[in-house]
């Protein structure tokens, strides 16, 4: 664990509606997590970063300009995630602002996918995100706060060799949606973020997928843009902000809400066009853990004991 709760004297202190507040972010070793407890920092929030990667998240904490606190932590474990809520209020105060932004994915063919990872994608991406509410909400009640699901373009129209990822997306998204309902009178407000194409190690291992790569390249020009992680950050900061009810990444996104129930359809006939292309070779290959963070999830996961890869 990783405390400056003084943080760096050497940085102007910034003013807005962030400033002084504490904002925990999950997944914030890499990618998405990372860029977002910069930006948060850079707005004068009191920040705790939480994730498995223990030496990376204390490389991000040591480089941030404002107070931190790194708790090493699997969002799968309710017990380790209420510690973390209890040293996080401890050392920087309740929390105002939740991520839930941990997430996994593995492509591959469904019957091509140990049991065990196929679970594991749907524990961390919405168990995780659920044991993140359920850790936080007596802070967030207290602070009349706002929690934000990361979310995907997933839950819009679900992707073949991506089954578990987009499962668990969409069910992120309606668990945030109920539990809107749920808290919204006693002050906390919900908001969910989608994100499209982002230039982390993930999108990176869904381009070496050869199906999933043809569905990406067939799509619109400007829907098949990259955004970086400190762009996406940066609309996430901005709909955290206002605690919006829904931030969308890139914000055109916004526009394409009115048209999901098209978007299954359209999906499913790219992917028929794609799977005959790619009939046997790749789609007989094992499923593959996306990204570092990922892989680090999955390789302590299996290390625990718990897990039997072979398995189906």
């Amino acid at each position: 664990m990783h405390e400056s709760p003084a943080g760096r004297s050497d940085q102007p202190a910034p003013t807005g509606p962030l400033y002084g507040r504490v904002a925990v972010v999950t997944g914030a070793a890499r990618g998405v997590g990372e860029a977002l407890v910069r930006t948060l920092s850079a707005a004068g929030m009191r920040v705790a970063l939480l994730g498995r990667e223990r030496a990376t998240l204390q490389e991000v904490a040591g480089s941030l300009p404002g107070p931190s606190i790194c708790v090493e932590c699997d969002i799968t474990d309710r017990t380790a995630l209420a510690e973390a809520a209890r040293r996080v209020e401890a050392v920087l105060g309740p929390s105002s602002v939740v991520v839930a932004n941990a997430g996994i994915a593995v492509s591959g063919p469904f019957d091509s996918t140990a049991a065990e990872l196929w679970q594991r994608v749907i524990d961390v991406n919405l168990t995780g995100s659920a044991n993140t509410a359920r850790a936080f909400l007596p802070q967030l009640t207290a602070t009349r706060g706002y929690l934000l699901q990361i979310a995907s373009t997933a839950a819009f129209g679900a992707a073949p060799m991506m089954s578990a990822y987009c499962a668990s997306k969409a069910g992120a998204e309606s668990f945030a949606l109920a539990l809107r309902g749920e808290v919204g009178p006693d002050g906390v407000q919900v908001g969910i973020a989608y994100l499209h194409w982002t230039g982390t190690d993930m999108l990176t291992g869904i381009d070496d997928h050869p199906v999933l790569e043809a569905l990406r390249r067939n799509q619109p020009r400007p829907a098949r843009r990259v955004h970086t992680p400190e762009q996406v950050a940066q609309w996430l900061t901005r709909g955290i902000t206002q605690r919006a009810a829904h931030i969308y990444a890139p914000p055109w996104l916004r526009w394409c809400q009115p048209l999901r129930p098209l978007f299954p359809a359209l999906v499913a006939r790219a992917a028929r066009r794609e799977l005959r292309t790619h009939l046997d070779g790749d789609l007989s290959s094992p499923a593959q853990v996306l990204g570092a963070g990922g892989r680090a999830d999955w390789n302590t996961y299996r290390a625990s004991g718990t897990a039997h890869p072979s398995g189906r």
